[in-house]
């Protein structure tokens, strides 16, 4: 993906684009984190970003959300520069992510970790005050149109939910909010089999209500099965990239570990 193209080209692919990184480097002191690497999204198009342990793939969806700044390259988002300087800064963008420890706080609410950063104030006088309960509504209804019904009560900590539910939540924050891109980091690992074939039927959902996806895995099995494209990673730079119709799993195991 880093063929040479003219600035008209150039500019004719951020704008059919939803993002496009070009020329990605990010270095933690010596050490080369990504190399030149080139990442592209369409709107309503879930990638599967593929590669071994180590290969890139979380450092660079942490330099498209502002989590780690980039030494050089470029990103546009939405067909203009992104500056993101925080997760912060992208979520307010439209971009949600969902990393492996989901980043939900456990001692805190279903609801609060649902609202988390938009809360629902109602103002008394001089004071205001959490609605927690248009919150606990609010985060019941959007929960259950993405099967998470009579779960448990919204005021109930999350550290009770299992995996699923807790991917469940990040899914349907994302929805509720009008995110336009929804990133998901290993969404399925340590997930039992029909969990992990309900987090599978949740992407398929986003993708149909609008979100981009962008799937993080090292299983080609379960991605291929939502995916429309693949963008494989290998020791930080661009290694190979696939449409879901012209390969298979079996395959995608075989560019993953760098035999084909």
């Amino acid at each position: 993906m880093n063929e040479a193209i003219s600035t008209e080209q150039k500019q004719r692919l951020i704008q059919d684009h939803l993002v496009f990184m070009d020329g990605i480097t990010v270095k933690f002191g010596k050490v080369v984190a990504l190399d030149d690497v080139s990442f592209r999204v369409k709107e309503n198009e879930v990638i599967g970003l593929l590669g071994d342990n180590g290969a890139g793939k979380s450092t660079l969806i942490k330099a498209l959300n502002g989590y780690h700044q980039i030494n050089s390259g470029v990103t546009y988002y939405n067909g203009k520069p992104a500056e993101f300087r925080s997760p912060q800064d992208a979520r307010n963008a439209g971009i949600e992510t969902a990393y492996q420890d989901l980043a939900l706080v456990n001692l805190m609410s279903i609801s609060r970790n649902f609202f988390m950063g938009r809360e629902i104030q109602r103002r008394i006088g001089p004071l205001r005050f959490l609605n927690q309960n248009e919150m606990d509504e609010i985060s019941a209804r959007s929960l259950a149109d993405v099967g998470l019904e009579n779960i448990r009560e919204m005021h109930e900590a999350v550290n009770f939910l299992s995996g699923g539910e807790r991917q469940a939540i990040a899914i349907g924050r994302a929805t509720h909010f009008g995110a336009k891109l929804l990133i998901l980091d290993e969404p399925t690992a340590a997930l039992s089999v029909k969990e992990t074939e309900w987090v599978l039927r949740l992407v398929s959902e986003a993708k149909n209500n609008g979100l981009a996806v962008i799937f993080i895995s090292h299983n080609a099995y379960e991605v291929y099965e939502v995916a429309d494209r693949f963008v494989i990673l290998q020791h930080g730079k661009n290694y190979a990239e696939l449409a879901s119709d012209e390969t298979n799993p079996k395959d995608l195991i075989e560019v993953i570990a760098g035999r084909k």
